[in-house]
């Protein structure tokens, strides 16, 4: 999702762009971007977008044979090859690459180059409004991944539907979700629970839930861009460094999954976030100050800058 935002940005500064990925990228693609034109090779590009952890300088290095190339990364734990590196973590610092990208290479840090799609920006303005009034939970929105790794949206709303009263759930997942079985059955009984399957609304289901539980990764910067008070679930060990920075700043609790005493401190946050409406307020305050939402076009004036010196 990250590099289909960032495509966007610079398809409207006049860029072609095209996408070679794995079948599993592929179906994300069909379902957010039907349009977007797919290659088998990256000959005939001037310039390269690296998103895959599993590529490291050598790999940069042999397929971009000397084009721009920009890396979009937050882990910080391997050596890459590129003119431009993208780090949105929050407390990341360009000593954390020292050694690892080229010294020519110019680093874009920090939440206020997270590419988010311009729709949740566009409703900015009206969510800042909306969090000042400091409505009760009415809606809670559980996005945990369209692939729900594990199972872990089912586990989640299970959990969900005894403790939050008369709040409707909004569960977004993905067609190939392994707990949409299970929730489709709970949603013919349980007139609270709404599924969302392959959404293009994640804007405005932000924009009406009054609290939410979500993943750490990129989807982080939406909630905030909309100051949505939420608790993070940490699915991966690449979303813990993120998570526990916005934790310390006070945007948002965070849970790991895979912690031994995770379902008992799940309820109990579930249920301090429901009853607080001041704890709520002050989460929806700190989750807007971190990210705008308009890191996607300063990605993109910078990466065609560096095309344009090269």
């Amino acid at each position: 999702m990250r590099s289909l935002t960032l495509a966007q940005a610079l398809e409207a500064r006049g860029a072609a762009c095209a996408f070679k990925a794995t079948p599993e990228v592929g179906h994300v693609l069909d379902a957010f971007a039907p349009d977007a034109v797919r290659t088998e090779s990256d000959d005939g590009f001037d310039a390269l977008v690296f998103d895959h952890y599993g590529l490291a300088a050598p790999d940069h290095r042999a397929r971009a044979r000397g084009r721009p190339s920009l890396v979009i990364d937050d882990l910080a734990d391997r050596p890459l090859a590129a003119d431009l590196v993208l780090d949105s973590g929050p407390t990341r610092a360009a000593a954390d690459y020292a050694g690892l990208v080229p010294e020519s290479a110019r680093l874009l840090l920090g939440p206020s180059f997270a590419p988010v799609r311009p729709a949740f920006a566009a409703l900015r303005a009206a969510a800042l409004a909306r969090r000042a009034e400091r409505p009760p939970v009415r809606r809670i929105l559980v996005s945990l991944g369209l692939t729900d790794v594990g199972g872990i949206t089912g586990r989640v709303v299970e959990r969900l539907l005894p403790r939050v009263g008369e709040a409707a759930l909004d569960v977004v997942l993905g067609g190939g979700a392994p707990s949409l079985p299970e929730l489709r059955a709970l949603a013919a009984r349980d007139p609270r629970l709404s599924l969302h399957i392959d959404t293009q609304d994640m804007p405005r289901l932000m924009l009406d839930a009054d609290l939410a539980v979500g993943a750490g990764g990129s989807t982080t910067w939406e909630r905030c861009v909309l100051a949505l008070p939420t608790l993070t679930l940490v699915l991966a060990a690449n979303q813990a460094p993120a998570a526990a920075a916005l934790a310390a700043a006070g945007a948002t609790p965070c849970l790991d999954v895979a912690a031994p005493d995770f379902a008992p401190a799940f309820d109990a946050a579930i249920a301090a976030l429901l009853t607080d409406p001041d704890r709520r307020a002050a989460l929806s305050t700190a989750s807007a100050a971190v990210c705008d939402g308009l890191g996607a076009p300063r990605v993109a004036d910078a990466f065609l800058q560096v095309i344009r010196e090269l």
